[in-house]
């Protein structure tokens, strides 16, 4: 393993690294960060938790002039909450290293007179939702042609139907010679061939060989759609979690669900996208805090976000497709930390289950509730 040293890490960041508990590289950092600072284009694809986001702001804290009033590098990101996060930790590793990098988050729904106003700093680093990255562009506020570096955060979602447009919209206002970097936990067919329209001769990077965490036990309890929720109810008490995110597909039923067990008296919140930016602030601060222990979450707004001490994920609803079980149950089992991922399913949804696990070289094991307890499935 190559030391932050031998990766040619600037000795003041390496200092600042080392204040946050972080001494050596990860295997996602250690095959991407030398290809990242010679300009190469890269696709990168390692499990959740595995330190992304080191991988690309470390290359570009060392190649940026600090003393340059130009925008050096765009992180592109799917969410309000992943935006913020990724810039709180260039914050904190620009202060915790003495390097003065400039940053700003750039989302939609907020006052865009005051994002104007936060661009006077001249950030060397801007970290956006690409809708409102493009307005910002578009009305010549942020100065694309001065971008050396373009990094795709959760690579899969924005090189989807939704999003590719705006990307590639953003991606064509700037120097043909600018660098691109795709990241995720889990790219699909789709997203490399997008990346690899757009990119020049991009190396790809697959540190997924197993998907999923080693430290993640695996169950699944099947009912009945309509007892879903009161096996949830049951199953929360009966596994007494110290935190967990609970996963549906819709937004729309997620108000529902956290009445449900408020009712039932749990400490229960929900964040999902039509939500105010307050509001969804709010909700993961009492979540973060503990002084709610339950997160009631769509697949997009629990992307990428850094949320610790989850010891338990729960899918009331089965993902829609096979790799977004890969980014739920990435949510514990971090930093060494054992976790569990369980699964309410219907009969007709145990083939989905299982074929999950023979994609990703698991077991999920089959549980039932008994007498207020997990236990293993009588044959």
């Amino acid at each position: 393993m190559k030391t932050f040293k031998e990766l040619n890490i600037n000795e003041k960041v390496i200092s600042g690294l080392q204040k946050q508990k972080i001494n050596n590289p990860t295997s996602i950092q250690e095959s991407t960060i030398l290809l990242s600072m010679e300009n190469k284009d890269i696709i990168a694809e390692a499990v959740t938790g595995s330190g992304k986001t080191l991988a690309y702001l470390l290359p570009a804290f060392n190649r940026l002039d600090i003393d340059s009033k130009d925008l050096h590098t765009l992180i592109l990101a799917p969410t309000h909450e992943l935006v913020l996060q990724i810039n709180t930790v260039i914050k904190n590793l620009a202060k915790d290293s003495n390097f003065p990098v400039r940053s700003t988050p750039i989302i939609a729904n907020v006052n865009i007179k005051r994002q104007v106003d936060n661009l006077k700093s001249k950030p060397h680093i801007i970290v956006g939702t690409p809708g409102r990255v493009l307005e910002l562009i578009k009305m010549r506020k942020i100065k694309a042609h001065q971008i050396k570096t373009i990094v795709i955060d959760e690579a899969d979602k924005l090189f989807s139907d939704n999003n590719i447009a705006t990307v590639k919209a953003i991606i064509k206002t700037t120097q043909r010679d600018r660098q691109l970097l795709a990241f995720s936990a889990s790219i699909n067919d789709n997203a490399i061939d997008q990346a690899t329209e757009i990119m020049k001769e991009p190396k790809l990077i697959n540190l997924t060989r197993e998907k999923v965490n080693n430290d993640i036990e695996h169950y699944y309890i099947t009912t009945t759609r309509r007892y879903k929720s009161t096996t949830l109810r049951s199953l929360i008490h009966a596994s007494n979690p110290k935190k967990t995110i609970v996963f549906l597909n819709r937004n729309e039923f997620i108000q529902d669900l956290v009445a449900e067990l408020k009712y039932h008296k749990l400490n229960a919140v929900g964040i999902f996208g039509n939500a105010s930016k307050e509001e969804r602030k709010k909700t993961l601060d009492s979540f973060r805090t503990g002084k709610s222990n339950i997160l009631i979450s769509s697949d997009l707004m629990a992307r990428g976000l850094d949320l610790k001490d989850i010891t338990h994920v729960i899918n009331l609803d089965v993902p829609e497709n096979f790799d977004e079980y890969v980014h739920r149950v990435g949510r514990t089992g971090r930093a060494g930390e054992k976790g569990v991922a369980i699964s309410i399913i219907t009969e007709d949804e145990e083939r989905f289950i299982k074929k999950i696990a023979r994609m990703n070289s698991i077991s999920i094991i089959p549980k039932e509730l008994y007498k207020g307890k997990l236990i293993d499935l009588e044959k």
